[in-house]
């Protein structure tokens, strides 16, 4: 496999909301996503994980970082030459009800980005968007209709349709099914997969689900609090998970054998105030092997049983 992307220190940061210190939503994230692959990103509400994805596509300016695509820098990109490279990275949203718009027809929402790039005649611009509908499970009564005659799982439909009508290397997907019932959830996931190996594509996919991202996913790298504390292949990372923090993800998920229940050490408090960070591991407050040297020194991903761990423990 090839590398396709690759975040290098990737850093957002926000000014607190009483003006005297920062928010580091993303504070110094690496990854890579090879060609054909999925790579998971997993953790909490308010760990990065939806930022960080904004700033891989660059819909937001990092703070620092560089984002290498197919060789290229995208952050050093001017306007001119982004706009060619987003042919080749898309999103799909998680609120099906919020990202397409409602006064628009299925046909015009589906074609706007080959409007946009201005791909083949009108004529061929709406074979594609057929063809398109077909992809995803919808037929041609769908081209009139507004998105508000939909159920959910339709609408997410449409937003995938849109989001591989460029024909894009690379599609970002922010809790795709997260809005969706159960029942609904796994139809999307099965159409997921089948476009990937259809079409030759390369996700990014991100959810708190463990379950989910463990069934797509190749690789996983779980977030807390702006960093990454554990990346390494699906298996190992969300079986045997090394940092304490990903032991409770994992352990947090319903078990059936009340013996493996009572076997569970689940960390204790409440997140840090992300204004306020406390020094050394921002997990130590809640950590059940917190050590001294945590309590100073910020840990760094290292190699450790087959994975890279953000622990002092390795």
């Amino acid at each position: 496999m090839t590398t396709l992307l690759e975040a290098r220190d990737l850093a957002k940061h926000f000014p607190a909301r009483d003006g005297k210190g920062l928010v580091r939503a993303v504070d110094g994230v690496s990854f890579a996503v090879e060609s054909g692959s999925t790579f998971g990103i997993v953790g909490e509400s308010g760990c990065g994980k939806s930022t960080l994805a904004r700033l891989v596509l660059r819909l937001i300016e990092p703070t620092r970082g560089s984002v290498m695509f197919d060789g290229a820098d995208l952050l050093t990109l001017d306007a001119r030459a982004m706009r060619r490279r987003r042919r080749q990275l898309q999103m799909v949203f998680q609120d099906p009800y919020a990202s397409l718009d409602s006064r628009m027809t299925v046909a015009a929402i589906i074609a706007e980005p080959l409007d946009i790039h201005a791909v083949g005649t009108k004529v061929e611009r709406m074979e594609k968007v057929r063809e398109l509908l077909r992809l995803v499970g919808l037929d041609a009564t769908a081209l009139s209709k507004y998105p508000h005659e939909f159920s959910g799982g339709q609408r997410q439909r449409i937003g995938i349709a849109r989001a591989v009508a460029l024909e894009p290397r690379l599609i970002v997907l922010d809790e795709p099914v997260s809005a969706l019932d159960a029942s609904i959830q796994s139809q999307i996931l099965n159409l997921l997969i089948d476009l990937k190996e259809r079409l030759g594509l390369s996700y990014i996919f991100i959810s708190h689900d463990l379950s989910v991202v463990g069934h797509v996913s190749d690789e996983v790298a779980v977030m807390y609090l702006g960093r990454i504390v554990e990346r390494g292949t699906a298996e190992m990372v969300l079986q045997s998970p090394c940092h304490p923090y990903a032991r409770a993800l994992v352990w947090a998920a319903p078990e059936i054998d009340p013996a493996r229940r009572r076997q569970r050490i689940l960390p204790t408090g409440d997140p840090p105030n992300p204004e306020h960070m406390p020094p050394g591991c921002p997990f130590h407050p809640r950590c059940p092997h917190v050590m001294q040297v945590c309590t100073k020194d910020l840990p760094g991903l290292r190699a450790a049983e087959g994975r890279m761990v953000a622990c002092h423990l390795y």
